[in-house]
């Protein structure tokens, strides 16, 4: 085994999966995975072999075609038309970072020895992945429970030399078989579309995303509420110990750590409170992040899980016809996780609004000279914007169903847009949170000569490196998007 590749096919966990992904090292099956795969390939086609009777998926139609059988010399046809026929995405593409995460949850999958894949299909997927050749897939087209057949399709559709790819981030357009020698045999088409691992692979990048960005969130909000002059008694731990909240009391402790030492934070107060999206931090970012490491434990059982159709058991000489395709596990964790982002945006937003309202010795909007400066103004507009908009985007789609099929597919999670507006939801939550970074350190070095704790003047620092402190209007959008990229780059995937 190369320094450069890592075994999998055992059990992981939905973080080590975020990093493997990121990591550019290359994948391999462990023996163990390989010797399932191979003895659940076997069995399937020593099954056909010797019984005439339908198995669906295997020699029959597919969906409301289910009682079609198909003959014995049409089956790889059959696979290869299931693919081309299913692969109908539209809307935008799914990002990079998703299509790796895909290709890995779906080589996951079918290595668990119930899917009667060939060993060389596992092979082939690891193969794209390890050779950074992605296929290009649609965001729209699954309804969650099928399976995620159209995406799924799409990433299936390079094996038969069909679809398009991204080579190294660039796109063309396949013309021969990447694999000259490889074919699809029964079953494969149906294994490589049933499945969660649109749906999966979008809750994994979410989620891992969501709990490093609520630690990133709690680093940004003491940064606010020392610059706005708040108190230290929020977050001391003896209200949150009796209050049993694990996630509340993990935001408080993070909060009371980053501020230790501060100069702000000590000096005496004339005010006996502080406002709600400061006092309160550690119960709304806590709620999150419960919900957040809540639904990272579904989308762990779902990583390690088979989710194609039929279900196929060799020791008990069992292919079973079910329903673990279905997405509604996944579905309603990903519109929480969409909501508990949603929420720390929405509190982020509240603390920029109070950071410019000229209070507690702050001048209005942040500037030096307001009115013939607006300052801080329009980000604290755009804020609000993006914040209402995650409003939008959190209605729950778990919820939805509608009818597919002729009828054979009557209930559907929906999840896959549920999965498609996480993310969106997941990338407005870094931007808001990006704005008020940028108001926390313009109104910290108003402070000055006194410092915050060294934690958070090394946040301010970082920021500083490609943001400067702002004393007359400039054009602000350029500066924003510096203050995401440091948010993305050096603080949540440092």
């Amino acid at each position: 085994m190369k320094n450069d590749t890592v075994e999998i096919g055992g059990y992981i966990k939905p973080a080590e999966l975020f990093d493997l992904a990121q990591s550019g090292l290359h994948v391999a099956l462990t023996d163990e995975a390989q010797s399932r795969t191979l003895a659940c390939y076997t069995f399937v086609h020593d099954k056909i072999k010797r019984s005439d009777r339908p198995i669906y998926g295997v020699n029959t139609g597919f969906g409301s075609l289910c009682n079609t059988v198909i003959n014995h010399d049409d089956l790889e046809k059959l696979q290869e038309n299931l693919l081309l026929s299913h692969a109908c995405g539209m809307g935008d593409e799914v990002p990079d970072e998703v299509v790796k995460l895909m290709l890995l949850t779906k080589v996951l999958s079918l290595s668990k020895g119930h899917s009667g894949v060939q060993p060389e299909t596992i092979h082939h997927l690891m193969d794209l992945f390890n050779t950074n050749r992605l296929p290009v897939i649609y965001e729209q087209g699954s309804l969650g429970a099928s399976g995620d057949l159209a995406p799924l399709a799409h990433l299936a559709l390079p094996l038969i030399g069909r679809g398009s790819w991204k080579v190294d981030g660039h796109k063309s357009h396949l013309t021969h078989r990447p694999f000259p020698d490889f074919h699809l045999q029964a079953k494969e088409g149906l294994a490589l579309i049933n499945g969660t691992q649109f749906m999966l692979s979008y809750g994994i990048w979410c989620t891992v995303q969501a709990i490093r960005l609520t630690s990133i969130a709690n680093q940004i909000a003491a940064m606010s509420a020392d610059a706005f002059d708040c108190r230290i008694d929020p977050y001391l731990a003896q209200s949150h110990r009796i209050r049993n909240q694990k996630g509340q009391q993990s935001c408080a402790e993070e909060l009371f750590e980053a501020l230790q030492g501060s100069e702000l934070i000590s000096r005496e107060k004339q005010h006996v409170q502080d406002p709600y999206s400061f006092r309160c931090v550690p119960q709304v970012h806590g709620a999150s992040l419960d919900v957040f490491t809540h639904a990272e434990r579904i989308f762990e059982d779902e990583l390690n899980a088979v989710t194609d159709n039929p279900n196929v058991f060799p020791e008990d000489d069992l292919i079973l016809s079910a329903g673990n395709f279905h997405g509604q596990p996944l579905a309603l964790q990903l519109d929480a996780v969409a909501m508990g982002l949603a929420e720390l945006a929405s509190i982020s937003e509240r603390r920029i609004y109070k950071l410019i309202s000229g209070e507690r010795g702050l001048p209005a909007f942040l500037t030096p000279n307001p009115g013939l400066n607006s300052g801080f103004m329009i980000p604290q507009y755009t804020a609000a914007s993006i914040v209402s908009q995650n409003k939008q985007l959190s209605t729950p789609a778990s919820i939805d169903s509608i009818v597919s099929s002729n009828g054979q597919e009557d209930h559907v999670s929906m999840g896959a847009n549920a999965a498609t507006k996480c993310y969106r939801v997941l990338e407005n939550a870094i931007s808001v949170l990006s704005i008020e970074l940028m108001c926390a350190a313009q109104a910290l070095e108003m402070r000055r000569p006194a410092k915050s704790s060294v934690s958070l003047e090394t946040i301010y620092s970082l920021l500083r490196e490609h943001v400067p402190f702002i004393s007359s209007d400039v054009y602000m959008h350029e500066l924003m998007m510096k203050s995401r990229e440091v948010l993305k780059t050096q603080l949540l995937n440092r």
